[in-house]
């Protein structure tokens, strides 16, 4: 304990000595300074709760509501970012390059391992699932055939003619099979995996381009990341969509694709994706050919690729995050305090 007093004292003598050589106006400019970071901290944490508040309003709305909320959300991250609360959120905005043609080549060497897969649909889930039924439903038939009498009749008939269903079902109207191939895909050991580095793609991306995220669900048949910048929807439901707009929600569009072609072979999860940037294609206010929307595509896939190599610490601090189950504000704290490749 004395050694301790000791070495403060000893201490405190160069730090006064120090603040007295100091002209009047350094000590002043000094603790300005100090309290100008002190305020701006105070009122960060005080918009961070706001921001809390809001987003689970946001969760806690029916979907008639969640359209006015997403204003509120968007005005909330905007009050933090001025506050020095969110460093991270749109900084990728003004450094955004211009659209250019891209090859394939350049996409792997951005780590993306086969960039032919990215919009190749995938049918494995479905090729499963058909599969399975009819090979269970067949064994079954034919293992009931066995009981004696009508048992044995009616058995084999009834569970033989589930397969005959299910392709009938799946040739007319595949969309019907949908939830439940769905929730069959959760038997693929690599699927909760691909599913949040997939919508943790999204949400990063979306972070540093300044598009707020208002949640996202990694449920089985109901994985999406929640975009709640309300003025580009309204423009969405208009069909104008200036070419910064669409640079920024295309490349959102293909971060989960993206992802998962930088870390499996095979991609599954980019149906949907696709479908999104095909939307947001047809929305812009100058029309885009067959050739362009190909470009674009790729153009995309790669600045995805680039934000989330640059963004590593970011991308593997938020796949922790939503692995636990954190909500959305935790995830964004998440974002904000990894530390950057630049910063190390």
């Amino acid at each position: 304990m004395m050694a301790t007093t000791v070495i403060c004292a000893h201490n405190a003598a160069p730090m006064r000595a120090s603040l007295s050589q100091r002209s009047p106006a350094n000590v002043t400019t000094h603790l300005y300074r100090r309290n100008r970071a002190s305020v701006f901290a105070t009122r960060a944490t005080s918009t961070f709760k706001e921001l809390e508040d809001v987003l689970e309003d946001y969760q806690k709305a029916p979907p008639s509501f969640k359209q006015e909320i997403t204003g509120d959300v968007k005005k909330t991250m905007e009050e933090l970012k001025a506050s020095g609360g969110l460093p991270k959120w749109g900084v990728e905005t003004e450094k955004l390059p211009e659209r250019r043609n891209v090859s394939l080549g350049e996409l792997r060497m951005m780590g993306v391992k086969e960039p032919e897969a990215i919009a190749k649909i995938s049918v494995r889930n479905d090729a499963a699932f058909l599969m399975t039924t009819v090979g269970v439903s067949s064994v079954g038939a034919v293992v009931l055939g066995q009981l004696p009498g009508d048992w044995g009749f009616w058995g084999a008939y009834l569970t033989g003619g589930i397969s005959i269903a299910v392709l009938a079902i799946g040739s007319t109207n595949p969309g019907i099979l949908q939830f439940a191939i769905d929730k069959f895909s959760g038997i693929f050991p690599d699927y909760r995996e691909r599913v949040i580095k997939h919508e943790a793609a999204h949400m990063l991306t979306a972070h540093v381009l300044g598009v707020p995220v208002a949640g996202y669900s990694l449920m089985i048949g109901k994985e999406h990341t929640d975009l709640a910048e309300a003025a580009l929807q309204r423009r969405l439901i208009e069909k104008t969509l200036e070419q910064s707009e669409v640079d920024r929600l295309s490349i959102i569009a293909m971060a989960g694709a993206t992802s998962e072609a930088m870390n499996f072979e095979e991609v599954m999860g980019q149906n949907a994706d696709m479908l999104d940037l095909q939307r947001i294609m047809w929305r812009s206010s100058t029309k885009m050919s067959d050739a362009q929307q190909q470009n674009q595509t790729r153009w995309a896939a790669y600045q995805a690729a680039a934000i989330l190599r640059k963004y590593k610490a970011e991308y593997a601090a938020l796949i922790e995050c939503m692995a636990r189950g954190a909500n959305t504000a935790e995830c964004i704290k998440a974002i904000e305090n990894a530390a950057s490749a630049s910063e190390e």
